[in-house]
Formats: structure tokens, C-alpha cells, sequence
């Protein structure tokens, strides 16, 4: 008995082509290091093989995605075995898919996790509130108390550097 896949390969390689930068960026910013990144890409990718959703846009892949790889990067972490590591261990680190890691960027990733996910789709993914609160399945209100914390937290270790917009 032979099995099908639920999506074309073409479509698989179609989709990550267009937002495995991102995937990357998300994993990245929750596990810290490399190796670990590129397990959560990998892992995020095969629940989109495995998965029967039918994607009504390139925005809806890309909300899929992301969510899907922060929950997968937050079950990884729960783990107790799991430990966090610090940004300067890799800093130097080359890879395919590098970026750099500016103060602010490393200011986010130091941030509690709700804080941190609606910051950085907010600023580094172009969302909205209302979209962030609908991929997270927040309040709209929610959501823009976690802005609103998070922009102070930030102005708080960037000495008032932050630059909103």
C-alpha cells in the first residue's frame, strides 16, 4: 500500500524556499544557539509535511509557520535537560542562513517569551496587533499590553535608545 503525501513536494519546496529565513529567524531567537535552530527549522518543516492545512494565502503559510515553530522551540525548551545559552558563544558562528545580531535584536531575545513573540512580529515580521493576537489566539487587548510591556522592558536595558518605529 503505497502513501501519498498530503501536499505536492513542489509545494513543500515552494513554501520553505519562501519563508525558511523567517522559520530560522523565530527558531533563533528562542533557542540561542545554531545546532539547536536547525533542528527546530527541520522539525517545524516536517509538521507542514505531516499536516493537512490548505493555506488560503503566502500570509497564512507564513503565520503557520511561525507559530508552529514557536510552539515547537517552547516545547524543546521545556525540557529540563534544556538550557539556555548565552548569545556570545555564537555571535561568530557562520552559517547559511546567518543574521546579524544587533543590541536591540539581542535586547528582544532577553525578553520573557510573550513579550519577546509579540515584539518580534510586531517589529521584525511586519504584523499587526490584530494579526499577532489571531496567530497567538490572544485578546487584541493582550496583545497590545504585551507591546506596551515589552517596549518598556526594552527602553529599560537600552537606556532609552529604543527607537519604536
Amino acid at each position: 500500500m503505497e502513501r501519498t503525501l498530503p501536499r505536492p513536494d513542489k509545494d513543500i519546496v515552494e513554501i520553505y524556499e519562501r519563508h525558511v529565513n523567517t522559520v530560522y529567524r523565530v527558531c533563533f531567537s528562542y533557542m540561542k544557539n545554531t545546532i539547536d535552530t536547525e533542528d527546530t527549522v527541520q522539525n517545524t518543516f516536517m509538521q507542514l509535511v505531516k499536516s493537512n492545512i490548505k493555506f488560503v494565502s503566502t500570509e497564512h503559510e507564513k503565520a503557520w509557520l511561525i507559530v508552529t515553530a514557536s510552539n515547537i522551540c517552547k516545547n524543546h525548551l521545556r525540557h529540563w535537560w534544556q538550557k539556555r545559552t548565552n548569545l556570545d558563544d555564537y555571535e561568530n558562528i557562520k552559517t547559511e542562513q546567518s543574521f546579524e545580531i544587533d543590541e536591540t535584536l539581542e535586547a528582544v531575545m532577553a525578553l520573557p517569551d510573550k513579550y519577546k513573540s509579540t515584539i518580534y512580529l510586531y517589529y521584525y515580521e511586519g504584523y499587526d496587533s490584530t494579526e499577532i493576537a489571531a496567530m497567538l489566539k490572544k485578546p487584541q487587548s493582550t496583545i497590545r499590553n504585551y507591546l506596551h510591556k515589552g517596549r518598556n522592558l526594552l527602553r529599560e536595558k537600552l537606556g532609552g535608545d529604543f527607537d519604536e518605529e
